[in-house]
């Protein structure tokens, strides 16, 4: 029986994209489930788009500076995805708020990867609120992206331990890999339909036997 179809990603990114390069890297190997076919910033100078290019992944730069306003931005950022044909999304450090419309055009469709165990410890700086907290597991989450931020159905978490001696950097460096080894398999997972958004939930699918 031949093989389904690798699903075409586009991976939006704001900075040097650590997490983009996991995903490409994984990407490169033949019985990965997604294509990434472009790679687009709303920063002219994000270093990520130099890692995409020296992998031969098509990049496009969507400045959100050059707008009036967030529809206008997303407008064009849509155009840049359907151009390339994307069936998913994957944010990666894409540090803008997305309005409800566009989030709405791709429900299902966009996932993102955040440094805590949601519901815990939301928006930015969540390695200090986990230190401060003074709780013993930290970690990561791939959700789908939906208008309340970092709220979106659980599709995967990877849990770290936090350390008795830990600071900001070293607990995020921990996170950071974990990271770099759970978004792939959580796409990998929602590109084969192995995971699919159901409602307000992230169901697993058993495989066939």
């Amino acid at each position: 029986m031949d093989s389904l179809p690798r699903r075409r990603v586009a991976v939006l990114i704001s900075g040097r994209g650590s997490n983009m390069a996991s995903l490409i890297e994984a990407a490169g190997e033949p019985c990965y489930p997604a294509a990434i076919v472009l790679v687009a910033s709303n920063r002219p100078g994000a270093g990520g788009l130099a890692r995409a290019e020296s992998a031969g992944i098509p990049t496009a730069v969507v400045d959100h500076a050059a707008f009036s306003d967030r529809r206008s931005f997303e407008r064009a950022l849509d155009r840049v995805l359907a151009e390339a044909g994307t069936e998913l999304v994957c944010l990666a450090g894409f540090m803008r708020v997305l309005t409800p419309s566009f989030v709405e055009r791709w429900k299902g469709r966009m996932l993102n990867i955040h440094p805590s165990l949601l519901p815990l410890f939301k928006g930015l700086g969540t390695h200090a609120q986990a230190i401060a907290a003074g709780v013993r597991v930290h970690g990561c989450t791939v959700h789908y992206v939906v208008p309340e931020l970092d709220s979106g159905p659980i599709v995967a978490q990877a849990a770290v331990p936090v350390l008795w001696d830990d600071k900001e950097a070293t607990l995020a460096a921990r996170v950071l890999e974990a990271e770099h080894r759970l978004y792939p398999d959580a796409l990998a997972a929602v590109a084969t339909g192995r995971i699919r958004l159901d409602g307000n939930r992230a169901v697993h699918i058993p495989e066939r036997a």
